[in-house]
């Protein structure tokens, strides 16, 4: 079995992380492609604007030097709930192959923890209507569906 570490994600694993984020109807249905950076650059940009701020974390889940989950944080303090920080988790996957193993449930209590290393005293996420086996994993570490969110495609 492979050691797998959670850590920042490095510029060239761009396209890995794509592929994780398009390896579902649901996000194929909303994202292209992966595409290299002379066709779409769009992604590397936001790749380093990413890596760029210390307020988002792009991590991934390295399994002996391969690429088999991700999950983006981003910290956002706030005047709410007596000016406490909050976590923001976004875009989290796990490689098809490696659903079921535990490793997202890793990879979730690692950016928890990781959360609590910044002070956060609330971490956050929102998840498709669709998801409903996310729904379950997300209310088995402890997450309530206690809001209703709202989007808007600008």
């Amino acid at each position: 079995m492979a050691q797998t570490i959670f850590r920042t994600a490095r510029r060239a694993e761009v396209p890995a992380i794509l592929e994780l984020l398009a390896d579902d109807e649901i996000s194929r249905s909303r994202e292209s492609a992966p595409t290299p950076e002379s066709v779409d650059a769009a992604y590397w940009a936001a790749f380093e604007a990413i890596d760029a701020d210390p307020r988002n974390e792009l991590i991934v889940a390295d399994a002996d030097g391969e690429i088999v989950g991700t999950c983006q944080l981003t910290f956002i303090p706030s005047l709410s709930r007596r000016g406490a920080e909050r976590m923001t988790i976004e875009a989290v996957r796990i490689r098809g192959d490696q659903r079921g193993r535990g490793l997202g449930r890793q990879m979730m209590l690692w950016s928890l923890d990781r959360a609590r290393e910044r002070g956060c005293r609330l971490a956050q996420l929102t998840t498709d209507k669709r998801r409903t086996d996310a729904h379950r994993f997300y209310a088995s570490l402890g997450f309530e569906a206690t809001h209703e969110g709202f989007k808007l495609a600008l």
